[in-house]
């Protein structure tokens, strides 16, 4: 095979279940694994073309489900969110903690720091607890 799209590796992590279990498990050996056709040809008692070609049918219905479904680039958009809420956050904190008239601002910025630290960890976990 040509080389590795390793967008697939994430797409399998969010959309993994949607595959046969067949399925699942040779994408899973080749891309995270990290097997060649041949071990996982042995591994999964099929032919070397067929492990390429259950892949390359696993790949196009990954790649078709986030092109429908667009999931990956939502959570990748609310990721970075996330992060410039913190970014803006610290710089809020450092301009009001120089400035006596919005001090106060600097507590409640801290706040809004920890909600989306709090926030981006617990989708983290949920992730992890789903496979991602």
């Amino acid at each position: 095979m040509h080389e590795k799209n390793l967008e697939v590796a994430y797409l399998l992590d969010y959309y993994g279940g949607m595959l046969t279990e067949k399925q699942r498990e040779v994408v899973d050996l080749y891309y995270n694994e990290d097997l060649s056709l041949a071990e996982i040809s042995e591994h999964a008692g099929i032919t070397r073309q067929g492990v390429r070609d259950s892949i390359k049918r696993g790949e196009a219905q990954l790649l078709e489900m986030e092109q429908k479904l667009g999931l990956m680039a939502r959570i990748r958009a609310l990721e970075q969110a996330l992060e410039d809420v913190v970014s803006l956050s610290e710089e809020l904190e450092r301009y009001a903690a120089d400035n006596v008239y919005v001090k106060p601002l600097a507590d409640l910025s801290r706040r809004v720091r920890e909600a989306a630290c709090l926030t981006g960890a617990k989708a983290q976990e949920g992730g992890a607890a789903n496979g991602v």
